[in-house]
């Protein structure tokens, strides 16, 4: 599939022309262009009979009778149509999709190739150097034995004067198809120990009969390719310059002087071909095909809407949509289908998933492979699914939900770990998102407590159903907060989003008055909304309840837009992603930064002084998913708090793009957890953990949850403190100052009042 391609994109059959080659074409054509190009190959070396007197060379299908010459340029050109064939029958599948547009930019160029080199060249799969390693070893040695084969049939067509196999390069020729065989063996001796012996978990609850199969037939055709070696060195009678075959040459000592040799000679060199036949024969049919849509799912991964906004959906006031969401294969984009077929079955994102880890219903693999399923099972023509599936398994209708529970869904904490960890850029949050806006929006099938969440949403404009009278009541003991009407204009440089949490619950009010206490320090000129604020809508749209979203969305939009607000600082990563990543979708375009770069950039340039600012204490970072994995955010807030004298920072085991959520994303934070370890709890111990007296949050809810989890292990305030960046920033610049001691007099006034 190409770069520009939108599969169902109708024709535009207003102005004659060609018709353009659909991807499913292109896939045959090329098996059909190979095949040809095998085909004459062959008549063209029969007719030709080119030969190399050059005493040190290597006869093509030397001792091979012509019957099985001519059987091999037969079967191979065949086997490379039916894969073409078989490859087009899955693209087909993927064209059932919805349109999804990756086109190619000068502005994505750059990065749609250095994502397709990292494929390639197996880049991303170093982020676990062991499965890393194993694989470039079976990827690259099998590459440079196809490299070998292709340059020994290039050379068999030359002319005589022409041929380049001979003397030292043949010599060079055979040792590097000796080391590259010897790699790739390694490789798969590797995989089967890896697979079978030491069994990780995420590799040992995936095993299928297909990977003994596949493994089987990638060490047959390593070691059928040595034997062939062997007897043909053996059969030619040594002689010295194929020394440079350094494993073929030593092992045809060994069989040297056995009678028979020829026949032993064709017998291995038919295996090696019969195994590479199957190799071709299960290439398209089983998870092998992900040789080529891996590279090519990374390919197209660049899209153009930002990394932490969701698929954008028609207004729903206006549309004439009878569904909504996800449910039928055909209301996926063709690469959410692509990604079914791209999947490597490696399991990093089982690793990775708190929602997994803690004992719950989800796994994100099992997303990826079960839509695969639905989609292999209900094609026409049906295909194989993505990885063999038990006899028992059947898929009725076309319905991922024949194959997905709703709790599998709902388990979901938006994390985008999966995403992040996925070798070949597999996007499965957006499945599981797509699929609960079917679950919420036609089916009403969501957690209970989400419903009271959704009614306060939908009459007070917060999920925590508090009157919006209250939103500035934080700011009653401050002085200078300025509160504007949501019809006056806006004259202040930055406005201040607080957001729900900031205003509402009483943790994090302690967070907003932090906030607007050091913007004061820094004499920034801000305004808050106060009850004019409503929700973003990030709750509602996480769970998939895109009607009150755009509602609330549509209502901040025209009171930002008519104030004439441009400038926007808040605390909430959940409020920053929506107002910068997906307000644009609704044409709400604002410069919004986050309160950890705002905090950065004041303290670089001076405006916020440290001076004397201290805290001789250990902290731990928390990384907020929303901050991090989908907004890339992860150095500044360590930045603020690096900048205060006497800190000593330390990381959890699990930090950065590998962070372990708090469990309260994708609008967990109104659900109960009824199944497994709660995960707030399992990051609060990971924290503990590293002996931190203070952990430092940048996210409302991370504050909420991790505060409650330490709390849980029966560790107290006055032991661990935990709170957001701003709390801890003000605490140390507010240690550093001298305590004001009044005038002696006023002092004896005053308690000599207070004896009256």
């Amino acid at each position: 599939m190409t770069a520009t391609d939108t599969p169902d994109v109708t024709e535009d059959t207003s102005v004659p022309g060609p018709k353009r080659l659909r991807p499913q074409q292109i896939a045959i054509l090329l098996g059909v262009g190979i095949a040809l190009i095998t085909v004459v190959s062959g008549i063209a070396a029969s007719v030709l009979q080119f030969h190399d007197e050059s005493p040190i060379q290597r006869e093509v299908f030397g001792g091979i009778p012509t019957a099985l010459k001519v059987l091999f340029y037969l079967v191979i050109p065949i086997m490379f149509i039916v894969g073409a064939v078989l490859f087009s029958q899955r693209i087909k599948n993927w064209e059932r999709g919805a349109p999804d547009k990756r086109t190619i930019t000068p502005q994505n160029a750059k990065r749609r190739l250095e994502r397709l080199r990292s494929g390639l060249y197996m880049q991303t799969l170093m982020r676990d150097p062991a499965a890393g390693i194993m694989h470039s070893m079976i990827y690259f040695g099998f590459l440079v034995l196809l490299a070998v084969t292709t340059i020994l049939e290039i050379n068999h067509q030359l002319p005589e004067a022409a041929k380049f196999l001979n003397g030292r390069t043949y010599q060079a020729f055979a040792f590097v198809g000796d080391l590259g065989g010897a790699v790739f063996l390694g490789g798969v001796v590797w995989a089967i120990v890896r697979r079978y012996i030491q069994k990780p978990y995420r590799i040992r609850i995936k095993s299928k009969p297909e990977h003994a199969v596949i493994l089987g037939i990638l060490f047959a055709i390593g070691v059928t390719g040595y034997l062939a070696e062997m007897f043909r060195i053996a059969e030619e009678g040594r002689p010295s310059f194929e020394a440079w075959s350094f494993i073929g040459y030593p092992l045809s000592g060994l069989v040297d002087g056995m009678s028979g040799l020829g026949g032993w000679h064709v017998a291995m060199w038919t295996l090696h071909v019969i195994t590479f036949v199957a190799f071709l024969v299960i290439l398209p049919v089983t998870m092998l095909r992900h040789i080529f849509t891996s590279p090519l799912n990374m390919y197209l991964s660049d899209r153009e809407r930002p990394k932490g906004a969701m698929r954008a959906m028609p207004n729903l006031m206006e549309t004439e949509l009878e569904s909504f969401g996800a449910v039928q294969v055909e209301d996926f984009t063709w690469k959410q289908l692509l990604d079914t077929d791209a999947c490597t079955m490696c399991g990093r994102c089982t690793s990775v998933c708190p929602a997994h880890a803690t004992g719950k219903p989800l796994d994100p693999r099992e997303i990826v492979l079960k839509t695969g399923e639905v989609m292999a099972a209900t094609g026409d023509p049906k295909v194989s699914p993505p990885i063999g599936v038990d006899g028992e398994i059947a898929v009725s209708a076309n319905s991922v939900f024949e194959r997905i529970t709703a709790d599998e869904v709902w388990s979901c904490t938006s994390c985008k770990a999966c995403d992040e960890n996925c070798p070949v850029n597999i996007e499965i949050l957006d499945k599981i998102l797509d699929m609960r806006r079917y679950l919420t929006l036609m089916e009403s099938d969501f957690p209970t407590e989400l419903g009271n969440a959704y009614r306060a949403m939908e009459n007070s404009g917060n999920p925590w159903g508090m009157s919006q009278s209250e939103r500035a009541d934080w700011a009653k003991d401050l002085e200078g907060i300025d509160v504007i009407d949501g019809g006056d204009p806006f004259t202040a440089e930055y406005l201040y989003w607080v957001g729900c949490a900031g205003s509402f619950d009483d943790k994090n009010r302690k967070v907003t008055q932090a906030m607007a206490k050091l913007m004061q320090r820094a004499e920034v000129s801000f305004a808050i909304l106060g009850p004019a604020e409503n929700c973003t809508g990030d709750p509602a749209r996480r769970s998939g309840n895109e009607y009150i979203f755009q509602m609330l969305a549509m209502q901040n939009i025209e009171t930002l837009d008519g104030m004439g607000v441009r400038k926007i600082v808040t605390q909430c990563p959940h409020c920053f992603n929506t107002l910068a990543n997906e307000y644009p979708q609704l044409g709400g375009h604002y410069e919004v930064v986050h309160h950890s770069r705002f905090l950065e950039d004041l303290i670089t340039t001076g405006r916020l002084d440290l001076t004397g600012a201290k805290l001789d204490e250990r902290v731990v970072y928390h990384d907020s998913c929303y901050l991090g994995r989908h907004n890339d955010i992860y150095m500044a807030p360590r930045n603020v708090i690096g900048q205060l004298g006497g800190v000593e920072i330390v990381e959890a085991g699990r930090n950065g793009t590998k962070g372990m959520c708090c469990g309260a994303g994708g609008a967990r934070m109104w659900m109960e957890e009824h199944i497994g370890k709660q995960v707030n709890v399992e990051r609060s111990q990971e924290l503990l953990a590293t002996g931190a007296s203070r952990i430092a949050t940048a996210c409302p809810f991370c504050y909420v949850m991790i505060d409650d989890g330490v709390k849980s292990q029966g560790v107290e305030e006055d032991e661990v403190k935990v709170g957001d960046l701003a709390m801890h920033i003000l605490d140390a610049i507010e240690r550093a100052e001298p305590v004001s001691v009044p005038p002696i007099a006023e002092a004896v006034e005053a308690a000599e009042s207070v004896d009256r």
